[in-house]
């Protein structure tokens, strides 16, 4: 079945103020519509139809969510997941251009599996059961702008709608006071609000960012001058005039989505604040995340915390960012620094989906915008180039085959050779998982039917359950 106009209708930031938070709901809060609304405005207009209410996807789902933890910059593969014992035999050996650069990292069996993780992550090497390593990734361009783009749109040269978006888009949102599809802590550049916007579909769809350091409450969320009865009857006021313009222009997606961020805006005055409180986490599930640990692991926990929350109240697609992984120089101490931030909050995560019996249906990702050469950027040895040829990801969760490498790369880990899978391939395997066959996913522009993988896109039948 088709998804198409014709055949349905459609770290957190201390600085947030009320004024910037109604400015990000007209971004983002503004364009997610309420399941409760859909009674009340169809008793004042026959034409509208939510275009968030819940939806069948077109096959049994093995996931009801996606968790995706963006890794910005191009986590170097032979650093990480994708051991290359012939790379550190032959340190110092000219190939092409460069020289190769041993791994200044030892990697370690985990797990029954036994797969290689890098020393760098012990925490999540606990976890290697539950971990498919895609060591055989592959993207079109080695640019970070062109390559996170794609790796979030499925497109470099036309905006297009973000993964988040299409999943939304397909599926519809399970909160009446949330959004269905959140960013944390996204980029602000390399594309910026292009990561996570909807681009041609209904702005309802597109994502709502959030913050970036990892506070646990948005100040000045509330209007202190008025009683919440007092709003809703100066809402009232303003809706009625938003409705009557609508009666008057018919079908507007810009008006509608007016109307539904003043709504929701409205609603998440009572539902974010209990979200995004961690203070009733138990002090054990805050150290699982790496919180009060220190400044390395603690924004960071906090933002995988807030994931979790987030997932279980019914979020469709989240996704949890972080930078720093350009490493062009100071490889071991950057890469150090980065896994200290990361690798407890991630391990975290997972161990907290599993106890509470989420994993099996949340589909995790892990994944930059491209990996890194085996070749040293320079003479120094002290860092590595940008790679799209060859590098590495990792899925868990959601009908994932855990304890498996996936995909191979050459001996020195340059390349894919072997269960080469594509951004394109990624997405729809996403989709998959999720019920939504990604060909069957489209939306009619511009005379055409468009989809999140274009005319590209094979499911990675191999890693799933």
């Amino acid at each position: 079945m088709n998804r198409t106009p014709e055949s349905y209708s459609p770290e957190i930031n201390d600085l947030l103020s009320r004024r910037s938070l109604l400015q990000t709901a007209s971004c983002g809060f503004g364009y997610m519509a309420l399941m409760g609304m859909c009674g009340e405005a169809a008793a004042r207009d026959d034409t509208y139809k939510n275009p968030l209410a819940v939806r069948p996807s077109h096959f049994n789902p093995s996931a009801k969510r996606v968790i995706f933890l963006f890794m910005q910059g191009g986590p170097p593969q032979v650093d990480t997941f994708d051991y290359k014992p012939q790379l550190q035999k032959n340190g110092g050996k000219k190939v092409g251009n460069g020289t190769l650069m041993p791994s200044p990292f030892k990697f370690n069996r985990a797990g029954k599996s036994g797969l290689q993780i890098s020393e760098a992550f012990p925490n999540l090497a606990k976890h290697a059961d539950d971990l498919c390593l895609l060591n055989g990734m592959h993207t079109t361009n080695p640019a970070h702008p062109q390559a996170t783009i794609l790796a979030h749109t499925g497109s470099i040269n036309f905006v297009r709608p973000s993964v988040g978006s299409w999943v939304l888009y397909g599926l519809g949102t399970e909160n009446n006071d949330l959004p269905g599809f959140i960013t944390i802590n996204p980029p602000n550049r390399l594309g910026g609000a292009q990561n996570y916007g909807s681009a041609f579909l209904p702005a309802c769809f597109q994502g709502t960012p959030i913050g970036g350091q990892g506070a646990s409450s948005l100040p000045n969320l509330y209007n202190r001058e008025l009683t919440s009865a007092q709003q809703r009857k100066q809402l009232d006021l303003v809706q009625k005039m938003n409705r009557e313009l609508r009666e008057r222009s018919g079908v507007n997606d810009e008006l509608d989505g007016v109307i539904e961020s003043f709504e929701l805006a409205f609603r998440m005055q009572g539902k974010v604040p209990e979200v995004m409180d961690i203070k009733n986490e138990s002090q054990k599930t805050l150290a699982n995340y790496g919180i009060g640990r220190g400044k390395a692991s603690d924004a960071f926990g906090k933002q995988c915390l807030m994931a979790r929350r987030f997932a279980e109240n019914g979020v469709r697609y989240i996704e949890v960012h972080h930078g720093g992984w350009d490493l062009h120089n100071g490889l071991k101490a950057r890469l150090t620094k980065n896994a200290a931030s990361t690798d407890a909050p991630i391990a975290g995560l997972l161990s907290d989906l599993k106890e509470r019996g989420m994993l099996k249906d949340t589909l995790v990702v892990w994944g930059g915008e491209f990996g890194r050469t085996p070749a040293g950027q320079s003479a120094k040895g002290d860092g590595r180039r940008h790679n799209n040829r060859g590098y590495s990801m990792w899925m868990a969760g959601g009908g994932i085959r855990g304890g498996m490498r996936y995909g191979a790369t050459d001996e020195f880990g340059d390349t894919a050779i072997k269960g080469k899978i594509h951004i394109h391939d990624l997405h729809a395997t996403m989709l998959h998982q999720l019920g939504l066959d990604h060909e069957k996913l489209t939306y009619k522009y511009a005379g055409r039917d468009f989809r999140l993988t274009d005319v590209y896109g094979n499911v990675v039948k191999e890693i799933l359950t």
